[in-house]
């Protein structure tokens, strides 16, 4: 698993660094990966579950497009 690390730079506020921390670790994916991985998914749940977010996708798109 990764492990995101910010040292905090000089002079720079607590506040700061943890905003970059949190920035990190969204851009890393690290949060959907512990999520992934907290609970087991048949093949076939697996499958059914990625094939239902491929059509969330599908009609978020058409509904986008401009007639």
């Amino acid at each position: 698993m990764n492990l995101a690390e910010v040292r905090l730079q000089e002079g720079e506020s607590i506040e700061n660094a943890l905003r970059r921390f949190k920035r990190k670790v969204q851009t890393e994916d690290i949060i959907k990966e512990v999520k992934r991985h907290s609970y087991y998914l048949k093949p076939g749940a697996k499958r059914r579950v990625k094939e239902a977010l491929a059509r969330k996708r599908a009609r978020k798109k058409v509904r986008r497009e401009p007639d």
